[in-house]
């Protein structure tokens, strides 16, 4: 996984100002020259806008035209800041300031609240669910989880639109928002939580937004401090800016032109947070003097996903599409994308983990391949799919990696080998910065094989394993290096929060993959009811359900497979179709275009009616699976582990459920994975109460599958069949499991 786009992981700093523009295409250049008055850079996606536009910040240092202590880059997450800052640092610009919107305006409420308020500032608290739930009991509402959730999201809508409790129901009715209670319901919720946290005497982070536009509205001595400091603006994803980012914006501007934005309308994709693009298409409106700059050379994906991006952009409608760009791809041409339906999802999560062992197999690192979906709930058969094959994987959104408390104790050793590695035996054998770093994190867990399957114990290995492969590219760029300028390097990267890549397939929902790419993209579940999602009702709203496909097509590098299923669960009513925004674009459809287009972004994407090597075949229909004690249908996943309702009776062989308990417990033992990476809990209760003779009968358990019955299968049917069971527990001891009830 890697931030687009691809650059080198150690560069060398350029010599000069004009060393900087190297390597800078004709529109790349124009924005890094264009460094007075306002610049809006209509940036395509993977045309290297990040590139653009820390080469003009650090341009514009190199020259002397900047102040580093002047210039305020802001974007919109952690990662994007930190992958801003370590860009500037390996171009000569250190000192710029790279934040999000809520950072810096946090550290500017932090100085000035002394001042501008008085005492201390109000604890600021990251989650607002429990306050909405105790606003809802002082107003005697109930709500369930998923009401708390859709309640709090729109408590934010209304701050960063600057909707106060009292107007909610007029802007909600404006806006066209379908509130999850009653709008006036909404409103008191509102007006309840604003009081919860007067009484405490917390904050928030819209709080953040909204005190500092207060402080520097209300207190002109300390905009014009602010703004003494910071002259120069730039704004990265403008598209997604809301009207309180905006107005915070304008107040650190205070009226002078020194802004540049970069942004794709195409790629609006936070519009139920407030984002809106006018801001963005409204630029040259409200500036008509700016320099208006379009990337359009993908430098990402090949002419075959290009061509898939450009054709979905060429279908959509309203204010966003019309300033569409036409991305030309500047890539060899690749493989086509494959599309593959299935009869149900555990089967079309199962076919999306086959191919990527496949790939795997291939030599495609686990780390550049990614499996996108619509929802966060559709990660957990992803997630069960490539445990069962025995990939590794890492869901996006977790711990920030240098926090990780294996990464903060591997820099704790490294560190301290770097001050006394004289003196560590360790290190006794190791010639170079490399093997150095194998050995002080060999002493940590690393080994040079990864521990089987998934879980934290493998999470841990792959966190250190990154850390080695860091020392191995740190050792290439810089041969003379020491472990104590890794050791730099990485309190650097941890400053920056710029992280190595972890080696595992990353699972992630279509948001959380903006700004990501990948060299093999799976985009699953793109049937009608989820890409649109169901709730998407009007026409902004499946315009933007559009624009994030449109997204989730342009995180591919090279492969992209697209995939959907016909039915939720084995058996279901296969009554799903694929997703709208594919016709005239898959082979087959209505309107699917013959050959292939012309050169520049036209490259065709489709295919002939022989499958692609490796694309599995369409499965034939399961039956109904069926409940073996009253026959009703089976939907349910868990009950369709068990083969039976959980309400009706179980006839469980108690101690041979004991006896695969403790079996479960040793192999998961020796393999170093969690328990239900070798069998679920449901699992084992079907196994234990079907009690299976043969490799027929386990097979049919859901759960089970090739890969375990190859590896366990023999194990499992002998203690089925009562047989007495010696394995090694992998501590040196035998432990010898007797089957005391017979069979």
């Amino acid at each position: 996984m890697t931030a687009a786009t691809h650059s080198p992981l150690f560069p060398q700093v350029p010599d000069t100002a004009d060393a900087v523009l190297e390597g800078l295409d004709p529109e790349q250049r124009e924005v890094a020259t264009a460094l007075h008055g306002p610049v809006c850079v209509l940036a395509g996606a993977g045309t290297g806008k990040t590139r653009a536009i820390t080469h003009r910040i650090a341009y514009g240092v190199r020259a002397g035209i900047l102040q580093p202590s002047s210039v305020l880059a802001v974007t919109f997450t952690n990662r994007a800041a930190g992958e801003m800052r370590g860009r500037l640092r390996h171009l000569g610009a250190q000192g710029v300031q790279a934040r999000t919107f809520h950072s810096a305006a946090l550290r500017q409420l932090q100085y000035f609240w002394p001042r501008a308020i008085g005492g201390s500032m109000p604890r600021l608290v990251d989650r607002k669910i429990q306050l909405v739930a105790d606003a809802a009991a002082t107003c005697r509402i109930r709500l369930d989880r998923g009401e708390l959730r859709d309640v709090t999201a729109e408590i934010e809508w209304s701050k960063v639109t600057q909707t106060v409790p009292s107007d909610y129901v007029l802007a909600a009715a404006k806006a066209g928002r379908e509130a999850p209670r009653a709008p006036a319901e909404i409103a008191q919720l509102y007006a309840a939580y604003e009081e919860v946290k007067r009484e405490r005497a917390v904050i928030d982070f819209e709080d953040v937004l909204l005190l500092t536009v207060a402080v520097l509205q209300d207190r002109h001595d300390i905009a014009d401090q602010v703004r003494a400091q910071y002259q120069h603006f730039v704004v990265d994803e403008y598209q997604d800016v809301s009207p309180l980012q905006q107005r915070l914006l304008e107040l650190w501007l205070g009226g002078r032109d020194n802004l540049c934005v970069v942004g794709d309308a195409s790629q609006t994709i936070y519009s139920f947070t407030g984002a809106t693009p006018d801001h963005l298409l409204d630029f040259r409106t409200r500036h008509p003097g700016a320099t208006v700059v379009k990337l359009v050379r993908d430098y990402r994906s090949t002419p075959q996903v290009v061509h898939l991006a450009n054709g979905l952009l060429a279908q959509a409608r309203g204010r966003a599409a019309d300033h569409r760009l036409e991305l030309v791809s500047q890539r060899p041409p690749g493989p086509e994308p494959v599309y593959t339906e299935y009869t149900d999802e555990p089967a079309e999560a199962e076919g999306a983990a086959r191919r990527i062992r496949e790939l795997i197999a291939s030599g495609v690192p686990a780390s550049e391949i990614a499996v996108l979906f619509r929802t966060n709930s559709q990660s957990e058969t992803y997630e069960q799919a490539l445990a069962d094959a025995g990939v590794p994987y890492q869901l996006r959104g977790a711990e920030r990696f240098f926090d990780r408390p294996e990464v903060r104790k591997a820099g704790v050793a490294l560190r301290g080998a770097a001050r006394f590695g004289g003196n560590d035996s360790l290190l006794d054998d190791a010639v170079d910065l490399p093997s150095q770093v194998r050995a002080v994190l060999s002493g940590e867990g690393w080994t040079s094989q990864p521990p089987a399957g998934s879980g934290a114990v493998r999470e841990r290995w792959e966190s250190l394993a990154a850390l080695v492969n860091l020392a191995h590219e740190f050792a290439a760029a810089r041969p003379r290096a020491t472990l104590s300028d890794l050791v730099a390097e990485l309190d650097e990267r941890a400053s920056a929060q710029h992280a190595p890549t972890v080696q595992g397939v990353t699972l992630a929902s279509l948001h959380s993959a903006k700004g990501l790419e990948w060299d093999v993209v799976f985009l699953v579940g793109v049937a009608e009811g989820m890409m649109p999602i169901t709730y998407a009702k009007t026409d902004e709203q499946i315009e933007e359900e559009r624009r994030l496909l449109y997204v989730g097509v342009t995180r591919a590098r090279e492969r992209l497979q697209v995939s959907w299923a016909l039915a939720r669960s084995p058996g279901g009513r296969a009554g799903r179709r694929p997703s709208r925004f594919l016709t005239g674009l898959r082979p087959g459809s209505a309107g699917a275009a013959a050959g292939r287009g012309a050169e520049g972004g036209a490259g065709g994407v489709e295919r002939g009616a022989t499958p692609a090597a490796g694309v599995a075949p369409r499965r034939t229909r399961r039956a109904p699976a069926r409940c073996r004690v009253c026959g009703r249908t089976l939907t349910d996943a868990g009950e369709m582990k068990l083969m039976r309702c959980e309400d009706c009776p179980s006839d469980m062989d108690e101690s041979l459920y004991e006896r695969l308990h403790e079996w479960r417990a040793v192999q998961a033992r020796r393999s170093g994975q969690p328990a239900f990476c070798v069998f679920t809990d449901k699992t084992l209760v079907a196994i234990a109460e079907t009690g299976p003779e043969d490799e027929h009968e386990l097979a049919r358990i859901p759960g089970v599958g090739m890969r375990k019955l190859n590896r366990y299968g023999a194990d499992v049917l002998a203690l089925c069949a009562g047989q007495d069971l010696v394995f090694d527990d992998g501590n040196g001891e035998t432990t010898t499991d007797t089957n005391s009830s017979g069979k």
